[in-house]
């Protein structure tokens, strides 16, 4: 594979679009995308603890890429370094802030058969990503996602981040009829087709992109598969939950809104349940989604 390079961005790019900061391997079995914003201290350690995993427990094609949101620390240039050395990373810089829009711009332009991303501190335990990739790899699903609320899994993190989990994923049973246990576990994936074919129709660019893209896919009869992991809070973590919490009603109301427009212009959402096969446990049986 091609180590990374800084091209000239072209000028015709979408707007909502950064350019690509290296050449797209050929057709990689799997792309795992690292959105980052400031994170220069742990990035390598990530970088090479992720690489060295795929390398020695997928067996096939992969590529890593480090999706750089408008960082203003050295985390680009760390990014770039690692890029050089290691030939199955490279390096996407986005001008502006946003998880969605890191997905949205890397899953976009991927040519991998299944796309991933995970969180930069890998707070997800990596022994959970093949039980995350291998229906999709086999053809057997079409989207995954780890859950840190299903049967299985073994969570560390404050009173206050588990109530505010657990309160959020109920309110999206609730008000959107989730069938999915853990909408903003940062560990997901999907079968290329089926995840670009998603995109155009995620509004959020930010940390509502997961809760929405979960959404429209249950609402087209896709089939979510949830993968229990161990899950480590990060104490350094940079994210402001005030600010997420609000954005994230926001857009639950508009979901919302948009799902009771649908129902009454006679095109009713996917109901809980409607996916074309039911989600699977990391043992491969059919799962249900934990309460809280």
């Amino acid at each position: 594979m091609t180590t990374a390079s800084v091209p000239t961005p072209a000028p015709t790019a979408s707007p909502r679009q950064a350019p690509l900061a290296r050449p797209l391997p050929d057709h990689p079995a799997v792309e795992v995308v690292i959105p980052v914003y400031n994170e220069a201290r742990i990035l390598e350690h990530s970088v090479r603890t992720l690489d060295e995993h795929l390398r020695t427990h997928l067996c096939l094609p992969y590529a890593i890429t480090i999706a750089d949101n408008a960082s203003t620390d050295s985390t680009l240039e760390r990014a770039l370094a690692l890029a050089r050395e290691l030939p199955a990373v490279g390096v996407l810089h986005l001008e502006e802030k946003g998880r969605g829009r890191a997905l949205r711009t890397a899953w976009g332009r991927s040519r991998a058969d299944v796309v991933a991303y995970m969180d930069v501190d890998l707070s997800t335990g990596l022994e959970a990503l093949e039980p995350l990739l291998r229906p999709l790899l086999q053809g057997r699903g079409d989207i995954a996602i780890g859950s840190r609320l299903a049967p299985g899994a073994q969570v560390t993190r404050t009173l206050r981040r588990e109530v505010i989990s657990r309160t959020y994923n109920m309110l999206l049973r609730l008000t959107l009829r989730a069938g999915f246990s853990d909408a903003q576990c940062g560990f997901k994936a999907g079968r290329r087709e089926v995840v670009q074919a998603l995109l155009a129709d995620i509004e959020d660019d930010a940390w509502f992109f997961d809760t929405e893209l979960l959404h429209l896919a249950q609402r087209r009869k896709l089939s979510i598969h949830e993968v229990p992991v161990r899950w480590v809070e990060d104490t350094d973590s940079r994210v402001d939950i005030a600010a997420t919490v609000r954005e994230d009603l926001h857009g639950v109301l508009r979901l919302r809104r948009s799902a009771r427009e649908e129902a009454r212009l006679g095109h009713p959402t996917a109901r809980v349940g409607d996916a074309r096969e039911p989600a699977l446990n990391a043992a491969g049986a059919p799962h249900s989604p934990a309460t809280a």
